[in-house]
């Protein structure tokens, strides 16, 4: 375990973290709660399933749209203000949203809109709270690999669990009640990360254009093969993931023969296996290296998902899904760690939106990928061939992560050691 100059001991997360931490739970109970609602607040509006879908595709299309520039943007400003004015403008949206529901003026193109500019502020905060973190920890990878443990621990469990059926609760005594909720959310963590001790200020350099700036952070990206191998597997895990995900409702009615309620005790064993994967993260790293737990997720992933395609019941389906949640959870807190603590300072804001959009970029036409073979071979091909994807991308991008370059990676991040101080005669 690392040690930090002039400690004694294993280095301790700082008292910060611990409101970073209180407004990242209470948030994302919040997003939990959100991502129950607003499909719910869609089909009361409409019950076009088109319509629908163009609703939850606006929550993913600005990352698509600004997700660089939103980077580059997070490295010029103070990212603890871009924090908290972030959770603040969303609450102030969801507002304005609450009292459209109560005139009775919302409507699809609103609640598009609503989606849309609620994505833009994910991405300011995501982006800044992934690079305000290795700022406050002074990018000690012990306290990075803890803190996100934390952190994806937190997020899985109350994202998983505890928002997605508190919303559905909330839209059953009324339309407005989960988005006055999920402001209030917004609400809390704004003010609790306004309290944190104020950055000093960046020094002031001169700003080329915001494109080339956004450009360099993709670029380093693709220039480190370290952080493109860990930028790798969430991308592909995402195009294989969005295929089966797009028919997971069809192939659990259909080949798992399951109702509503088991269908969504099914999806509950995600956030499971998502808390699992969190917790067991940083002590299989200490165990078998960094590189080498990420393989091994790399590797449970694709098995996982071979084992759900191929599943004859609910139970074997679900175990399936545990596995494969926890692997994922592995990698979401190794791969940013390992990010947090290599990146220079002054890129970590675009670096981190790079590597977030080539994750979620995927996704979309994974999404339409699994509808299209689910159409030509069957609900239980999503899955099947979404696991011999993942299988070639571990293969090819294993190499570039492992131990022996990921400790080398670190190595090179790391501070030299202070010279001690003289002892007096």
């Amino acid at each position: 375990m690392r040690m930090t100059p002039g400690r004694r001991g294993p280095a301790t997360l700082p008292k910060a973290f611990r409101r970073i931490w209180a407004a990242s739970g209470v948030s994302a109970f919040g997003d939990g709660v959100h991502l129950a609602a607003l499909p719910l607040l869609a089909a009361s509006v409409t019950r076009d399933p088109v319509v629908i879908s163009v609703v939850a595709a606006a929550a993913r299309v600005p990352w698509l749209l600004f997700g660089l520039i939103g980077g580059a943007l997070v490295d010029r400003w103070d990212r603890r203000r871009t924090l908290w004015i972030s959770d603040a403008a969303r609450a102030a949206l969801l507002l304005a949203a609450v009292a459209g529901v109560c005139a009775g003026l919302i409507g699809i193109p609103l609640l598009i809109a609503l989606a849309f500019f609620l994505c833009i502020g994910q991405i300011l905060y995501d982006t800044a709270a992934s690079a305000y973190l290795p700022e406050l920890l002074d990018r000690d990878p012990e306290l990075l690999k803890r803190a996100n443990t934390r952190l994806q621990g937190t997020q899985t469990a109350v994202n998983g669990f505890l928002g997605p059926p508190a919303g559905a609760a909330m839209f059953s005594l009324g339309r407005a009640v989960p988005l006055l909720a999920d402001a209030l959310t917004f609400l809390f963590s704004a003010l609790t990360i306004r309290s944190l001790p104020k950055t000093p200020p960046k020094p002031q350099t001169e700003k080329g254009p915001l494109l080339a700036e956004a450009r360099a952070g993709a670029a380093y990206l693709v220039r480190n093969p370290v952080l493109l191998g860990l930028s790798l597997r969430p991308a592909v895990g995402n195009l294989a993931f969005g295929a089966g995900t797009a028919v997971f409702v069809l192939f659990a009615q259909e080949e798992l023969h399951l109702g509503p309620a088991g269908y969504g005790l099914l999806l509950a064993t995600e956030a499971v296996g998502g808390l699992a994967g969190a917790a067991l993260a940083g002590r299989l790293a200490d165990r078998i290296g960094i590189g080498g737990a990420l393989t091994l997720s790399a590797f449970l992933l694709a098995g996982a998902q071979l084992a759900l395609g191929l599943s004859a019941g609910p139970v074997a389906a679900g175990a399936a899904i545990v596995v494969r949640a926890a692997a994922f959870g592995i990698t979401m807190v190794l791969g940013p760690s390992v990010r947090q603590a290599v990146v220079p300072n002054d890129l970590m804001g675009r670096v981190s939106a790079a590597a977030r959009l080539m994750a979620v970029a995927p996704a979309p036409l994974g999404a339409l990928l699994g509808g299209w073979l689910a159409t030509e071979a069957g609900l239980r091909a999503p899955y099947l061939i979404g696991a011999a994807v993942l299988a070639v991308a571990t293969l090819g991008s294993m190499a570039m992560t492992t131990n022996r370059k990921i400790d080398a990676a670190l190595a090179r991040a790391s501070p030299a050691p202070r010279p001690s101080s003289p002892t007096a005669p």
